[in-house]
């Protein structure tokens, strides 16, 4: 699956965190069915710029650390065989390198996190009811132990 990933801000990610973003996304692929010609949108922001979306798109004006936005209407739209953008991902890095400090663990692991989560947002899991919460954490750790990602990292 292509990832493009677009900058709002100065700061770039690193090689590393890309080529891992990169792996996480051929998991999530093989263990939720999703065809490897969809495409991720992805652009990096700080907190200003991602309150401003959610404010716009959310009605929820605070920064948060990510943002997901579907852009396919059913699975059978997965079929086509054209490049098909299956959604926008927005990450605050400000955000992120907060929540590092916090949870005590490295801004790749955190960073890993926050993508597989907006994934799993995208292909349509939720975490606003208990049961529904419990079984998007298990994808989630599914696809990081995938890719080598553990809680310690």
């Amino acid at each position: 699956m292509p990832l493009e990933i677009n900058y709002e801000i100065e700061e770039r990610l690193e090689d590393d965190v890309i080529a891992t973003f990169e792996a996480l996304l051929v998991a999530f692929c093989r263990l939720e069915g999703v065809p490897t010609h969809a495409l991720i949108d992805m652009t990096i922001v700080d907190d200003e710029i991602i309150r401003q979306i959610n404010s716009e798109y959310r009605q929820k004006d605070v920064a948060t650390d990510v943002l997901s936005f579907p852009q396919y209407e059913r699975d059978d739209d997965l079929t086509r065989e054209m490049p098909l953008l299956y959604g926008d991902v927005v990450i605050s890095l400000e955000h992120a390198k907060a929540q590092v400090k916090s949870y005590n663990h490295s801004l790749k692991r955190e960073l890993s996190y926050l993508f597989v989560h907006s994934l799993l947002h995208l292909r349509g899991y939720d975490h606003m009811i208990e049961s529904d919460k419990k079984e998007m954490r298990r994808h989630e750790e599914q696809i990081l132990h995938e890719v080598g990602i553990s809680r310690d990292d």
